[in-house]
């Protein structure tokens, strides 16, 4: 018997959900759908809606260049950089 192929999405995790209503094109439903059914075959019952903020989690989390961002946000808030907006003078750090 042959391993089936794995998904990029594995098992799902327990989450605290918070609702968001969202419009996708029938085309990207569909395969949302197929999806579902596969990763269902793979790991159990689960419905397209319960897979969505899972793909979108797994997919933010792989994402290079929004991961470098985000780590150069923080460094900048903690050496004290400073926006434009924060300093209403116009004036340059010292």
């Amino acid at each position: 018997m042959s391993k089936p192929n794995a998904l990029s999405l594995g098992a799902l995790p327990s989450t605290h959900p918070v609702k968001l209503t969202l419009a996708v094109p029938a085309d990207l439903k569909a395969q949302l759908d197929a999806y579902a059914e596969a990763h269902s075959r793979l790991h159990g019952p689960v419905d397209t809606a319960t897979l969505i903020p899972h793909m979108l989690a797994a997919f933010i989390a792989r994402d290079r260049g929004f991961r470098a961002l985000q780590t150069k946000s923080v460094r900048s808030k903690a050496y004290g950089a400073t926006s434009p907006d924060s300093n209403p003078a116009g004036h340059a750090p010292r």
